[in-house]
């Protein structure tokens, strides 16, 4: 590492030099403490009595070398503020930690694990011609182990489980929320201690990495929550480190989250060179296939909140974050999770943009999630908030979220946020889910939609899969892991999606219904979506199309085996030339969808260029 690039926010292996690292049968340790007069280390291998670390040079690093110790091994830094008194902190640099409610690092060493996973690694893409399906998942309550105290399965024994139940629903990825090491389960992860230490609730650093070795086997992606914006308050970790507000602003009014917790200085060159070293450190040690990074807009604008201005250390610092990361991994997928209209976040950095790949549009979950949750007379009153989308989707590349954020806290689940009666709630949902595919745009769902899931998420307990035994559950299953095959195998619903010339609405008219279609155009297919989103039936929807075709039903919402009432050989298409141009004639039944491929006239296969 070079000293200079760390003070100065430059360097991307901070964590090379930091932290604790084998060296042969020693172990060499460093910290940066500045504000310290003295720093000591203790551990288990020294009985937890200090062993002096002496100062390197002038620049607050203090550094001492053992002998044998062993991995697993638990160790603290002692330190003494300069100010006076003494505080023990866990390893900001440490790969690993013990279980809550402990708070010691642990010692492991980097590059144990050999990965086989170099065939994946080789043809990975960040997947802009490509399908993202991604399963979020909360890892210690998706399933449990009820013999065990906590129910928490290790990282590889929960490897063969979650690649099976992944690839049988039709997902391509999974996006694990923070793995970081935490203290509060109810924190989900956001709030960490352990920014290098993958949390031990579930094992160790190589068992996690036999996970993402096997996900990859499996031609799965895998993706990782990260938290650059701030940090628990806890006094063992980062917080008052040295004595001083050393990762932290000093004053609380920009310095406490609204979460409570600290937020990072983005100003301190040290505090940069922490944050990008910990991405890159995922991305490398790891084999990550990218990160999703949370609360981006609280440090676009200060605290959050654009009327307090633009926070341009923080914008700086993602801009470089970004532009290193994507020289060191420039397969790596970069998703920010950003709720404002801050310009070019999915831009590159050298046209003066942030650098992400994908930017979470909640907006339109926003807006399409209020929209089913109203009664029919007002979405017909409100009719464009579906149409809204895509008067601005072509300015950033979106990924569109229904994640653990919209089925906690009072918001419902998702099916039970739809509009009615038990029974209603399903084919509404299983329409907005066929939208959600149909629209461009990435997509993401939060672990138990795939069953119909009508508690809301709670991180103690496993997810409901006996819901699975009741048939409008099961048939809701069986229709998600459909609709996500489709989209996997169907490239108009991804090939070329961030370009306009690839949509085209065919029906957005607020005419005092709830219809809605439009068309999809890829590589090697052609598809229109069609959608009634009321209480009223369309026996006989006509659909004007921009060209002759011949159409077909590629999945209907209320198909049979889908807990519907249509015969799955319905609806037929009635294709036709008519004065007003060519028209495809069906029915459209209430809170239903569904999609048409598109042939041309003598039956051969459109290719989906837009110019048809």
């Amino acid at each position: 590492m070079d000293l200079h690039d760390f003070y100065t926010g430059r360097t991307f292996d901070a964590h090379r030099f930091f932290g604790a690292h084998f060296e042969g049968d020693c172990v060499t340790f460093r910290t940066y403490a500045p504000g310290a007069q003295a720093v000591e280390l203790i551990g288990e291998f020294n009985g937890w009595q200090g062993m002096p670390m002496a100062r390197e040079g002038q620049g607050g690093i203090f550094s001492c070398r053992i002998q044998g110790a062993k991995p697993g091994m638990l160790y603290k830094y002692k330190i003494r503020p300069a100010a006076g008194g003494e505080a023990d902190h866990c390893d900001p640099y440490g790969f690993w930690m013990e279980l809550r409610p402990g708070s010691a690092s642990a010692l492991w060493p980097l590059g144990g694990y050999r990965f086989t996973d170099e065939a994946w690694m080789a043809a990975r893409s960040r997947a802009f011609d490509a399908p993202v399906n991604i399963y979020e998942m909360h890892f210690g309550s998706w399933k449990k182990d009820e013999a065990r105290e906590n129910g928490w399965y290790r990282y590889d024994e929960i490897a063969d489980k979650l690649i099976a139940h992944v690839k049988e629903n039709g997902y391509n990825y999974i996006e694990f929320m923070p793995l970081s090491e935490h203290p509060a389960d109810c924190s989900w992860g956001y709030q960490n201690t352990g920014f290098f230490a993958p949390t031990s609730r579930y094992g160790t650093p190589d068992q996690l990495k036999e996970l993402i070795d096997k996900c990859h086997a499996a031609g799965i992606g895998v993706l990782l929550d990260f938290v650059p914006v701030h940090f628990a308050l806890d006094a063992y970790a980062l917080a008052n480190y040295d004595g001083t507000a050393l990762y932290e602003y000093p004053h609380s009014d920009v310095g406490v989250s609204e979460w409570g917790s600290c937020n990072f200085m983005h100003s301190r060159g040290e505090v940069c060179s922490f944050l990008q070293s910990a991405a890159h450190y995922w991305l490398e040690e790891f084999h990550f296939d990218g990160l999703r990074m949370d609360a981006i807009s609280r440090m676009i604008y200060w605290q959050g909140d654009p009327a307090r201005g633009v926070n341009g250390n923080a914008v700086s610092f993602l801009q470089t974050m970004n532009a290193g990361l994507r020289r060191l991994h420039p397969t790596a997928m970069l998703i920010a999770e950003d709720s404002t209209n801050f310009p070019k976040v999915t831009a590159p950095v050298e046209y003066g943009g942030l650098g992400f790949d994908y930017k979470w549009d909640l907006g339109w979950m926003n807006d399409t999630l209020d929209y089913f949750k109203k009664t029919p007379e007002e979405r017909r009153a409100q009719y464009h908030k579906l149409t809204f989308s895509m008067a601005y989707f072509p300015q950033e590349q979106y990924l569109l979220p229904l994640s653990h954020d919209e089925v906690v806290h009072g918001k419902a689940a998702i099916v039970q946020k739809m509009y009615g009666d038990y029974e209603q709630k399903f084919p509404q949902a299983r329409a907005l889910y066929l939208y959600m595919m149909a629209h461009p745009g990435k997509k993401l769902n939060f672990m138990g939609s795939e069953l119909g899931h009508m508690r809301e998420w709670d991180e103690a307990r496993e997810l409901d899969w006996m819901l699975l035994q009741y048939p409008i559950h099961d048939a809701f299953r069986h229709f998600t892991e459909e609709l996500n095959r489709l989209y996997l195998s169907n490239d108009a619903f991804w090939q070329g999606e961030y370009d306009p010339a690839h949509f085209q609405w065919l029906d957005c008219q607020a005419d005092g219904t709830c219809l809605y279609a439009f068309l999809r155009r890829g590589g090697t297919h052609t598809v229109a979506a069609a959608f009634n989103f009321g209480d009223t039936p369309a026996p006989s929807y006509r659909l004007h199309m921009p060209f002759a075709c011949r159409a077909r039903v590629l999945l209907h919402t209320e198909w049979q085996r889908f807990g519907g009432a249509l015969p799955e050989e319905t609806p037929a298409v009635r294709s036709r030339a008519a004065r007003e141009g060519h028209v495809l004639t069906f029915p459209v039944p209430a809170f239903s969808g569904l999609v048409l491929e598109l042939d041309a006239p003598d039956g051969s296969r459109m290719t989906g260029k837009p110019n048809q």
